[in-house]
């Protein structure tokens, strides 16, 4: 009897089934008690809708069947176990052979696109997204979706806003992780029909949050569906973000009680990207389901020229330009106004300095938000220490502390120079010597990190030097001007940047004088700080900090120079154990 249930479970119902109960039902047609029941019958197993889904449902079934022989992913995630595997053995105090061989063998590119791949193909990312069958109704007639919500101290994670062409009221954004979003009902482009029974027609944003404000328990929508509805995957691009962002201050926000407040430096996960003025993002880290709005890369760059154009000049370039505003589905809304910029008028500052120290600032160098991912300690593969600041904040000082704590795993590369070896040097050693028109020659092709003219020779620290000390296992310290960044910051030499910020005016003149600091401005070394040297000092320290911040790693201020040392020490052996955030493209 088991085996004959069996085998009747797995029988597929085709055509060829629904005419046995045709003939059947003719058979036995005194088992139905009127003939009103028979007509019924006999008209459903012959209707042509039927049949048509039983041989769909049939072909789904022998599909589902050959697949049977075909290998299927385990699981659609794994990037995310292979990150979680990197932290497990990275956590583990003493490491085998084979686990720091996994451990290397898994932040290589190739295995890593591979898995990228793997997820992709598990998760079915390859299928075109295909609009919605259209519903087939009278014309007269509106397809009408009821969606329930449970009111609770959860935002519902969505937004309103009133069509321009239609005055309609339609949902303008759903949160990711929200309630809204979890629901799987509410998208965006959905009309708002009623709400608790109560009709939105020819109401304004604020007459429906109203309602809502007052409902209590369960809240009933009405929507009209959207045309074409998609579900946008969550993205994995993380950030850092390089501005402070306070959405209650922000006249702009579509809803306050939807944005993401974050501080300089906080890595971001940004989850959508299709709003072109407000991505949607969470902290990395946080818990939390519901992303919040930040303002886009591009807005945030159209605020930061248009407030330093302002300051020069508060009628030129930019001009406000208003949208249409919207609701939080669990906010009061403001009025949105959108800041746009008009590209034609517009011309980015320029700042431009004598020719020993050239500075433009352009577009691109407008600090927001940078793509980053994890880098992850090697053995044996240092990342060079660069300490950038003003001249005569202790930089020297603190790098000599540093070397001397272990002059052989320490080391600072030999520059090169055009000069003639004067007797008791030796090459390779004090400098490298090389003719004029080779180092010219160098130049020209980018392979100096810095170079400069003195007393009619060059000298200068090559790229090559660098990356000799990184392949000899070796921590290469180096305190460069701060224009030799942009040479320095790449995917081959990957450094750790220190900014050595001084404190204020006051605690610099204080601290100085109180240890008998000697000038570094004087040749002799003789003399102790003047006030136009402590006042350059700080103007040199804010101009570096408004080209380079973004570049920073992280600020040292040295206000107490072993305080700074001991600080240093602490960012030295971090770099060397900890897995940090970089640029993307830096373990790409």
């Amino acid at each position: 009897m088991t085996s004959e249930v069996m085998e009747n479970d797995n029988k597929t119902l085709d055509s060829g089934t629904l005419t046995d109960l045709f003939v059947n039902l003719q058979k036995s047609s005194a088992l139905l008690s009127t003939e009103e029941e028979q007509t019924f019958l006999n008209g459903l197993l012959q209707s042509k809708e039927l049949n048509a889904l039983v041989n769909i449902h049939s072909k789904i079934l022998s599909n589902v069947e050959r697949k049977r022989f075909f290998p299927v992913p385990a699981l659609s995630d794994g990037m995310q176990v292979l990150a979680d595997v990197l932290e497990l053995i990275y956590q583990q105090p003493r490491r085998s052979s084979d686990c720091q061989e996994l451990f290397l063998m898994l932040q290589k590119p190739h295995l890593q696109g591979l898995l990228c791949a793997h997820d992709a193909i598990a998760q079915k990312d390859y299928y075109p997204r295909l609009p919605d069958i259209p519903v087939e109704d009278d014309e007269e007639e509106q397809t009408i979706k009821v969606v329930q919500l449970v009111k609770s101290n959860e935002p519902l994670g969505a937004t309103i806003k009133t069509d321009e062409l239609t005055g309609k009221i339609v949902i303008a954004r759903v949160m990711h992780g929200g309630a809204a979003d979890r629901s799987g009902l509410i998208h965006v482009g959905d009309e708002v029909v009623e709400v608790n029974a109560i009709s939105v027609e020819g109401k304004e944003p604020n007459d429906v949050l109203d309602i809502l404000q007052s409902s209590e328990g369960t809240i009933t929508f009405k929507l009209v569906p959207a045309e074409c509805t998609m579900n946008v995957r969550e993205s994995k691009v993380r950030v850092r973000a390089h501005f402070d962002y306070d959405s209650s201050t922000d006249p702009y926000i579509p809803c306050k009680e939807a944005g993401l407040d974050f501080k300089k430096g906080d890595v971001l996960h940004i989850v959508c990207q299709d709003d072109q003025y407000w991505w949607q993002a969470r902290k990395e880290g946080d818990k939390h389901m519901r992303a919040g709005l930040i303002p886009s890369r591009a807005l945030q760059e159209k605020r930061i020229v248009h407030d330093r154009g302002m300051k020069k000049d508060e009628d030129e370039g930019l001009c406000f330009v208003p949208v249409v505003a919207e609701g939080g589905l669990s906010c009061s809304p403001e009025p949105v106004r959108c800041l746009l910029g008009a590209d034609n008028k517009n011309k980015t500052k320029k700042i431009i300095y004598d020719t020993a120290e050239n500075d433009d600032f352009d577009r691109e160098l407008i600090a927001t938000y940078e793509e980053v991912a994890k880098l992850y300690p090697r053995p044996s593969v240092f990342r060079p220490i660069v300490l950038i600041g003003p001249p005569g904040v202790g930089r020297n000082e603190l790098k000599r502390r540093l070397i001397d704590t272990d002059p052989v795993k320490f080391q600072t590369p030999t520059p090169f120079t055009s000069r003639s070896m004067k007797p008791g040097e030796v090459d390779g050693k004090e400098y490298f010597f090389v003719t004029r028109q080779q180092m010219e020659r160098d130049i020209d092709e980018g392979k100096f990190i810095e170079f400069g003219e003195y007393k009619g020779n060059l000298y200068g620290t090559s790229t090559s030097s660098v990356e000799a000390i990184v392949h000899a296992g070796l921590v290469c310290i180096l305190n460069p001007h701060y224009q030799a960044l942009k040479m320095l910051r790449t995917p081959l030499l990957k450094p750790y940047i220190i900014y050595i910020s001084p404190p204020s005016l006051d605690v610099l003149k204080q601290t100085r004088m109180a240890h008998h600091a000697r000038s570094t401005f004087d040749v002799n070394n003789s003399r102790g700080f003047t006030e136009d040297e402590f006042q350059d000092m700080i103007r040199h320290s804010e101009r570096i900090k408004f080209l380079y911040d973004h570049f920073f790693d992280e600020t040292i201020v040295n206000a107490d120079l072993a305080d700074a040392f001991s600080k240093l020490l602490a960012a030295v052996n971090r770099v060397e154990s900890e897995p940090l955030w970089v640029p993307a493209s830096w373990v790409q």
